[in-house]
């Protein structure tokens, strides 16, 4: 049955409840709550005796000149704000098609949030998860279907979910940014909404029940490496507990690099002149639409940067060091990241010769090119690794050996149904982005044919997730043992149908690929 949030009904106390019992009744769940801003009235609590607060301001629109600023505080209202909507969706470029929005429009004014709560009393201290929203920073928004939070607040968690800025309007730098800037920085602003939406989580959950010394920040994709960013930063002390990172992070030059301040500076120079920008006020007068038509055909050139202020290095190097933020983190990737159409042994030997000039020959013997069917495999093991599968591997490799915080490591294995019945027989495995639905318990949001199979994965799923948050070790009652990672025994959890842990399988693939990006580095420090 679809978990999805229902409203129902306020049942009015009966006429004839004497005095006494009127006394001795419980109190109705909340829905008004005060928080930064003022006071919010949400949705009434739906069959699963869920709460939901939707499109919470919690920062001050970053229109006309707050355009390419900082979030600043959320002004005040007076009476009490109605927050039974989602709000606007950060102005964005092409959205991918599984994206199925629930906000009317786009809009700069999109700083908001949403909480989804099963406290009965606003003095309930229930742990508390962050969602961050995949989309390659430049699309997506936390109002998305497969985001309704009423199935994992079940589990006994209070759920957030937020937007941040995205794209060009997200991520420019520029000098004349940098040089307003108190802190001399420019270009990381939808990170920095992510900080203003800790922050707010902290200052404002309690008050739905939640508690804000256990945060748990998790998220897909862009938002995996969104997650692995915030522990990567300064600014972040103290506003997370927890952390689940879900295929990707920024550790590596192969998929998604954070490139230096100047060379970000530089890029937006030109992009003014492209829009026919004269100076920073003609960019912060052009219409949003101008910008993002301008952007190019790289939708990811705007994105997270080492910006000296939210990331005063590589994530790479500050991990490396030991300065990341040490919380226990849960990280894994889906089995086929970027599946790849059928090809040619031909292709693909051409491909790895290219990609690995230095180790052609271990590289052909890690992806197998016997057979046009083994090219087509090791095509989508090879892009699912550059795009994903290493990048988390280093994140969790690393972090594991620096932080003395338990590290849990999944691959998720699980191959969704068709709208008429079961996988196609050839499928290479689980696509990017397919385990979203799995996490919320959300599959309704999707018109597949979806199999009981599917909902013990689901169910799985959000067991391992929500016992993560409260207490750092996804273990709990009822579910097949998932052993913490390290470097002496290397074991995972397989995440199917019968979930069960084994032995790190294509290590030898992820260390060939670490030597081509250390490479990299040595040749091009970025100091």
């Amino acid at each position: 049955m679809s978990r999805l949030f229902r409203l129902s009904v306020p049942v009015a106390l009966a006429a004839a409840c004497s005095t006494m019992a009127c006394m001795s009744a419980p109190p109705p769940p909340f829905t008004q709550v005060t928080v930064s801003g003022g006071a919010i009235e949400g949705l009434a609590p739906n069959d699963a005796g869920v709460r939901a607060f939707l499109g919470i301001p919690y920062a001050a629109p970053p229109v006309g000149p707050k355009r390419w600023m900082a979030p600043e505080p959320v002004p005040a209202w007076t009476g009490v704000r109605t927050a039974t909507a989602f709000g606007a969706r950060c102005v964005q470029t092409t959205p991918f098609a599984d994206m199925i929005f629930r906000s009317v429009d786009e809009s700069e004014d999109c700083l908001t949030l949403s909480v989804w709560t099963p406290a009965g009393a606003p003095t309930d201290r229930l742990p508390v998860m962050v969602w961050i929203h995949g989309g390659g920073f430049f699309a997506g928004a936390s109002d998305e279907g497969r985001h309704e939070g009423t199935a994992l607040a079940e589990r006994g968690v209070v759920l957030v979910t937020i937007n941040y800025r995205l794209g060009v309007l997200g991520f420019l730098a520029h000098p004349e940014l940098t040089a307003e800037s108190p802190t001399h920085s420019s270009g990381n602003y939808g990170l920095l909404d992510q900080v203003a939406a800790l922050r707010w989580v902290r200052d404002n959950i309690a008050a739905f029940g939640g508690d804000p010394g256990n945060v748990t920040i998790f998220g897909e994709s862009a938002g995996s490496f969104s997650v692995s960013a915030l522990m990567a930063s300064p600014l972040t002390t103290g506003l997370f507990h927890k952390a689940i990172g879900q295929s990707g992070a920024f550790f590596s030059r192969l998929s998604l690099p954070v490139v230096p301040l100047a060379r970000a500076e530089a890029d937006g120079v030109e992009f003014a002149r492209t829009v026919g920008a004269a100076s920073l006020a003609d960019l912060r007068a052009a219409a949003p639409a101008d910008l993002t038509a301008h952007v190019g055909p790289n939708p990811t050139r705007f994105a997270p940067i080492v910006d000296g202020h939210l990331l005063t290095g590589d994530p790479w190097d500050v991990f490396a060091a030991g300065q990341q933020q040490r919380v226990p983190l849960l990280a894994g990737w889906n089995s086929a990241e970027s599946q790849q159409p059928p090809t040619t042994i031909a292709a693909v030997r051409a491909q790895l010769r290219r990609q690995f000039p230095a180790d052609t020959a271990e590289a052909l013997r890690l992806y197998p090119t016997d057979t046009d069917s083994d090219a087509t495999q090791s095509a989508t093991a090879l892009a699912s690794d550059l795009f994903i599968g290493y990048n988390t591997w280093k994140w969790i490799e690393v972090h594991a050996a620096t932080s003395g915080m338990p590290v849990y490591r999944y691959l998720f294995d699980h191959v969704i149904p068709t709208t008429t019945g079961d996988p196609a027989a050839d499928s290479p495995g689980a696509a990017h982005a397919t385990d979203i639905e799995f996490v919320f318990d959300t599959l309704d949001t999707r018109a597949l044919a979806w199999r009981d199979v599917d909902r013990r994965v689901a169910d799985t799923f959000g067991a391992y997730w929500t016992t993560f948050a409260k207490t750092g070790d996804p273990n709990g009652e009822a579910l097949p043992a998932w052993p913490a990672w390290n470097a002496a025994s290397r074991q995972i959890l397989r995440l199917t149908g019968t979930p069960a842990a084994l032995d790190e399988p294509h290590r030898a693939r992820y260390v060939l690929l670490d030597r081509t990006e250390q490479r990299l580095r040595d040749q091009d420090p970025w100091h």
